[in-house]
């Protein structure tokens, strides 16, 4: 994305003392309520500012524009997941395979899909804020945490950052699924068992190799 274009996404600020951050927040929240209720071709400044409760000049003093606030909650939402992974990974180092590989992917899941009208909601509007480049830099985190967990691993994979990267691809794959799909809390139970399966089954593979 051109830096110009860029620009205008960006927030303007960034809050420095509490009731700053609070207002922050709470302009964020309020931009998800607006979008669950009246859908991102309705969703405007002036709308979230009043959920909200602060004037329009206030929400304009930290985002330029809607798309910047929808970049702005969606930039939470997947650094939400990055950092549930990464705490995952740091608890479960120095285990087996088979309990690293079970921790991460309840612990994906739970963040993943706590709200999951929200998680569709993002996904939705994903790729009209650059939503790609977001994801490209909190999956560089995830998957530097995976890495790092398995090799601490009794049994390691030979390829660590390699069998990281196949597994953050698998879980984006299986989420994307449920999130496309009309029911996804009725698939959400059966496909993380599945998921977790698999992913034993690959890392095991892996480490007898």
């Amino acid at each position: 994305m051109p830096i110009r274009a860029q620009a205008l996404l960006d927030p303007r600020k960034s809050p420095v003392q509490a009731r700053s951050t609070a207002s922050v927040e709470a302009i964020l929240d309020a931009t998800i309520q607006v979008l669950l209720a009246v859908g991102i071709e309705r969703l405007t400044t002036t709308r979230v500012a009043l959920r909200a409760g602060v004037s329009v000049g206030t929400l304009y003093q930290y985002f330029p524009n809607k798309s910047a606030l929808l970049q702005a909650v969606l930039t939470r939402h997947l650094s939400a997941v990055a950092n549930a992974i990464q705490q995952v990974c740091e608890e479960q180092r120095d285990g087996s395979l088979e309990t690293m590989v079970t921790a991460l992917i309840n612990g994906f899941f739970a963040v993943k899909m706590k709200d999951v009208k929200t998680s569709v909601a993002l996904y939705s509007v994903s790729s009209s804020v650059d939503g790609a480049r977001i994801l490209k830099r909190t999956n560089l985190q995830s998957n530097q945490a995976i890495a790092a967990m398995l090799t601490s691993a009794t049994h390691p994979p030979p390829d660590p950052e390699l069998a990281a990267s196949i597994l953050q691809g698998a879980l984006a794959g299986v989420s994307r699924r449920l999130l496309e799909s009309p029911t996804p809390e009725k698939q959400l139970i059966p496909i993380r068992r599945e998921m977790i399966r698999m992913a034993t089954a690959y890392l095991t593979a892996l480490a007898q190799s």
